[in-house]
């Protein structure tokens, strides 16, 4: 089976998932990607995209491994969901963005 559906979360100030809502289709692939302002909005949201047919979910680093548990034990077994890690090279970087 081909990848034809899947959803991207990320957080960003401000965001409001009913509101911050991109889809790009390349007439092969639809990929709907949802702005949060906060992780605790995951859930919902990873429960809306299993619901519109999504084959699988990625999370923004920002989640990280307690956020993605919560997303997983949310939707349960209905599809894969992956999150974005940073390795230790990234370190100074992502301290410099947030601090």
């Amino acid at each position: 089976m081909a990848l034809t559906h899947w959803g991207f979360l990320y957080t960003a100030p401000g965001c409001d998932p009913d509101r911050d809502v991109s889809i790009v289709e390349t007439g092969a692939c639809r990929t709907v990607l949802i702005g949060l302002d906060r992780p605790e909005q995951a859930p919902a949201a990873a429960n809306r995209l299993v619901s519109e047919g999504v084959q699988l979910i990625e999370l923004c680093g920002a989640f990280g491994p307690l956020w993605t548990a919560r997303v997983i034990e949310e939707i349960g077994a209905a599809v894969p969901v992956g999150s974005v890690g940073y390795g230790p090279e990234a370190t100074n970087g992502l301290h410099a963005i947030f601090s």
